[in-house]
């Protein structure tokens, strides 16, 4: 479901409760969304293979991952990151 226009370059919609972002309003939050879910997946069959170096690589990986997407995320969230409590902005 599409929200507001996206004219202001924002990815994704803000919580209206709480902290971080809600979901994604244009196709680059999908997009940004599916390919991190497809990450992690591979990242998942990574770990699954059983040795030691590889268990390591898939958590460092892993970490790598989730900490770009939730930096674009934070960038790219109407109105920023901020506590919010229901109000509208």
């Amino acid at each position: 479901m599409m929200h507001e226009s996206t004219k202001d370059g924002a990815w994704f919609a803000p919580k209206r409760f709480g902290y971080g972002a809600g979901v994604p309003i244009a196709w680059q939050g999908w997009a940004l969304l599916l390919l991190y879910v497809a990450s992690v997946a591979g990242i998942a069959l990574l770990h699954h293979a059983g040795t030691t170096g590889a268990r390591m690589a898939a958590l460092a990986l892993f970490l790598l991952v989730t900490g770009l997407f939730v930096v674009i995320a934070a960038k790219r969230t109407r109105g920023g990151w901020k506590w919010r409590s229901g109000k509208r902005d």
